[in-house]
């Protein structure tokens, strides 16, 4: 058995190889045809491929000579700016994600009245089919929580009588139940992760109605139920900064792009889950927690700033982490000057870090926010600018909630879900026809040779199984 298996570990090297060889295009042949990689151009500035009302993502200005010049980030929800909508519901001593939701979906801010019902229409929403957690979550227990969510969204389909109806009103429907329903999905997935693969007890709560979206979460979470007000407030905070991000980035456009294509609901959501959770997208402030753990345990002095500038060299070498040439948190494929997000995040991670006693690690976070420009400036060309971005502080953040990290992307996840849902609406309001982009084939004309006549490298090596 054991030289059976080796020999499928090198059938399998081989395919590897050889897949390698054949698939590999030249980076050259992106410029000959002037092909955008990534569907960005040099200077980061995305293909138009859809317009949208909902969000909007800028990072440059034009000045007094009509040229285009990096500047400061904006996030603008419905027209409106970020920050405004953030200081707005914190001066009044509310939670913002509610009003936020019904702002993305709606186009308008809702008066007192609107909001009140759109909470407790959400509050009705706030519980999953019987058996539902049993059955599609326990007894299916995973050891990635955003595999939990996609696979639970798409099990949702088949409690819904109207699930193909893709009619707006029943799309909102649906996409209401989700917006409260996932954050239930995330949390009890995370509980049974930990129950069956980290032999932790198994708490189940049940969600208040009179809570919040970020205080159920919290009140899901503990098993003792126990939360501040801050720690709800700045988790109420991060829902809001995460809710949206314009058409263009991954999760997003892969909600217009599936929607275009007339399925339903669950199909489009789960596809945008899948897409989240990726580390180039959704995964990335686990990766920078990790890095920073990482960074604790090289840098001996953490007020020596060159051990940090050191072993920030080192990371951008490769030589340090994972390995990969990345400082994790830092760029952004918009954002050069600032990312908004990050900033109004920064300040509430410094309020929290006095509270939970991590003063000393937020000064740490806050000299490499400072080096890591520089570094990167040093040994790579930055077409636009460089700065941190909101996955920075974000992990900070909910390690200083005591949030598991299995849980950080999900937590995106379930921000996310109120921006998808608006993105879905309006491609269907629209009726979008975002199903095929262009690709250009370079792939030379080959003669067919019959099977008889073909080099026998590879028959004999499966031979050998």
């Amino acid at each position: 058995m054991d030289g059976i298996k080796k020999r499928k570990h090198a059938l399998l090297e081989e395919y590897a190889s050889i897949a390698e060889k054949s698939n590999r295009i030249d980076p050259e042949l992106y410029i000959k045809y002037d092909v955008k990689r990534g569907l960005r151009d040099i200077n980061g500035k995305g293909v138009l491929a859809g317009l949208t009302e909902i969000g909007e993502v800028t990072a440059s200005y034009v000045n007094e000579k009509g040229e285009t010049v990096p500047g400061p980030g904006k996030l603008i929800y419905r027209g409106m700016d970020i920050r405004d909508i953030v200081n707005g519901f914190l001066s009044e001593g509310r939670f913002g994600f509610e009003e936020v939701a019904y702002l993305l979906l709606f186009g308008e801010l809702p008066t007192i009245n609107e909001l009140n019902e759109f909470k407790s229409l959400l509050a009705e929403y706030r519980k999953l089919p019987p058996s539902f957690v049993e059955d599609a979550i326990m007894k299916l227990p995973s050891r990635d929580v955003m595999n939990i969510l996609a696979r639970s969204v798409l099990a949702l389909y088949t409690y819904d009588d109207q699930a193909d109806d893709i009619s707006i009103s029943n799309v909102i429907r649906q996409c209401l139940q989700l917006i409260a329903q996932i954050p239930l999905l995330a949390v009890y997935g995370y509980q049974v992760l930990a129950h069956y693969h980290q032999k932790k007890s198994l708490v189940i709560h049940v969600p208040k109605r009179r809570y919040s979206t970020a205080e159920n979460i919290l009140h899901l979470l503990r098993p003792d139920s126990k939360f501040s007000h801050l720690e709800a407030v700045i988790l109420d905070l991060s829902l809001v900064l995460h809710a949206e991000h314009g058409g263009g980035n991954n999760s997003t456009f892969a909600t217009h792009v599936i929607t275009s294509t007339g399925t339903d609901t669950y199909s489009t959501i789960a596809s945008s889950i899948c897409s989240l959770k990726g580390p180039r997208h959704g995964g990335a402030n686990v990766k920078v927690v990790q890095m920073f753990e990482d960074m604790k345990q090289n840098v001996r002095d953490w007020d020596n700033e060159g051990q940090i500038r050191d072993y920030l060299n080192k990371l951008l070498n490769g030589e340090a982490f994972d390995r990969s040439g990345l400082i994790y948190g830092v760029g952004h494929a918009v954002y050069s000057v600032s990312d908004p997000r990050a900033e109004i995040l920064k300040e509430y991670a410094r309020e929290l870090a006095k509270e939970k006693g991590f003063e000393e690690e937020f000064r740490l976070y806050e000299k490499v926010e400072r080096i890591a420009p520089e570094v990167i400036a040093e040994k790579r060309k930055i077409y636009k600018g460089v700065s941190i971005n909101v996955d920075f502080y974000s992990g900070f953040v909910y390690r200083a909630l005591n949030i598991p990290e299995e849980l950080f992307t999900p937590l995106f996840a379930v921000a996310r879900i109120v921006g998808w849902s608006a993105h879905r609406i309006e491609e269907l309001v629209n009726k979008g026809k975002i199903i095929r982009p262009a690709y250009k084939s370079i792939a030379p004309q080959r003669e067919y040779v019959p099977l008889s006549m073909r080099n026998a490298k590879m028959d004999s090596l499966a031979g050998n199984l």
